[in-house]
C-alpha cells in the first residue's frame, strides 16, 4: 500500500534503539470537534459537536510493560523514519489468535509529519500484519474526544463497533467516553 509521500519515510520493524524515541514522540492532538455519545437502554449515538476553545490533549506515558513485544511473534511495532533519520510515526499492533483479532495498541505521528501518509502506511504495515497471521479483522479503541483519529480510522475503513463509558473513570480522561472501531482484514 503505497500512499503520497511514502517514499520519503522509511518503514522498517523497531528495534531496541528505537524506544527512547517512541517514548518521546509527540502523541498530542489539538481539535475543533468531538464527539458527544448518548447512550440509551437500546445503544448510542455519536453526533460531532463544535469544541470552543478547541482542546488540546497529550496522553500520558504508559505504564512499563513487563512483557517484551519483541520476544512475542504475535506483536510488533513498525516505525517510520523520515529522510534524515528521524522518528516520524510508529504503530504497535498484537494478535490474538484465539478471536483472530489484530488489535492496534498504539499509533502516534510526529505532528510535524501529519497529513502526509504517514499514519495510512502504518496501519498498512499493520493490515500486512494481521493477514501474515490470519487475523480477520483489526480492531482499536479511541477516546471520544479525538475526532482527527476518529476521521482517519473512518477514511482507512474502520467502523465503531462499540462503547466503554467506565473505561478512563478515576484517570485524566475522566469525563470521556473509549469508543471501540473494528475493520475486516482486508
Amino acid at each position: 500500500m503505497i500512499t503520497p509521500g511514502e517514499s520519503a519515510y522509511e518503514f522498517r520493524v523497531a528495534r531496541p534503539e528505537d524506544t527512547k524515541a517512541i517514548k518521546a514522540l509527540d502523541g498530542s492532538f489539538t481539535t475543533s470537534t468531538a464527539f458527544e455519545v448518548s447512550v440509551s437502554q437500546h445503544g448510542f449515538a455519536l453526533r460531532e459537536i463544535p469544541v470552543d476553545p478547541p482542546l488540546t490533549k497529550a496522553f500520558p506515558d504508559d505504564e512499563p510493560d513487563d512483557d517484551e513485544d519483541d520476544e512475542d511473534p504475535g506483536s510488533r511495532t513498525v516505525v517510520a523514519l523520515s529522510t534524515d533519520g528521524h522518528l516520524a510515526g510508529f504503530v504497535a499492533v498484537s494478535y490474538s489468535p484465539w478471536n483472530r483479532r489484530l488489535t492496534i495498541k498504539d499509533i502516534e505521528v510526529a505532528p510535524q509529519h501529519r497529513g502526509r501518509g504517514v499514519g495510512r502506511a502504518l496501519m498498512g504495515r499493520a493490515v500486512e500484519f494481521a493477514r501474515e497471521r490470519g487475523a480477520g479483522h483489526v480492531w482499536l479503541e479511541v477516546t471520544n474526544v479525538n475526532a482527527p483519529a476518529i476521521h482517519a480510522y473512518r477514511r482507512m475503513g474502520f467502523a465503531f463497533c462499540g462503547l466503554d463509558t467506565s473505561l478512563y473513570s478515576g484517570t485524566a480522561s475522566d469525563g470521556e467516553q473509549a469508543l471501540y472501531m473494528s475493520m475486516l482484514c482486508p
